[in-house]
């Protein structure tokens, strides 16, 4: 028999998805182009929410990607692509604030602002 990791693993549950099925999923635009893909999923642990998706795209074998922690609010899952959509102008996401290794505090409340701020969003915190 298989314990309830092993089957929240292997599927979705209704409108509930575990979060490492989210890793990988596309980003793609309205249009259906992709724009890169889930790397990883910030979750408030207070609350419970999502709070940013971290976007990466571009790069070969891992090095020299980009990785753009999206408000969560801003993507939208479309099942006919089997992607989540963002309406992000690439010009927009060029100049958006990056995810650094080692160097982005994510608890550092400026910089979410500084993030939510850029895309127009209301903090998951308000």
């Amino acid at each position: 028999m298989a314990s309830t990791n092993e089957t929240l693993a292997q599927k979705e549950i209704g409108r509930l998805i575990a979060a490492d099925k989210v890793q990988g999923t596309p980003v793609s635009s309205p249009a259906g182009e992709r724009i890169g893909s889930i790397e990883n999923v910030m979750i408030d642990k207070p609350s419970g929410r999502v709070a940013y998706a971290v976007m990466s795209f571009g790069g070969f074998l891992g090095m020299g990607k980009s990785r753009y922690p999206l408000p969560w609010d801003l993507l939208e899952y479309d099942t006919g692509l089997d992607s989540y959509v963002v309406d992000i102008d690439p010009a927009v996401l060029e100049g958006a604030p990056v995810y650094e290794e080692g160097r982005t505090n994510w608890g550092d409340e400026a910089w979410g602002r500084r993030v939510y701020d850029y895309y127009k969003v209301t903090p998951y915190w308000s």
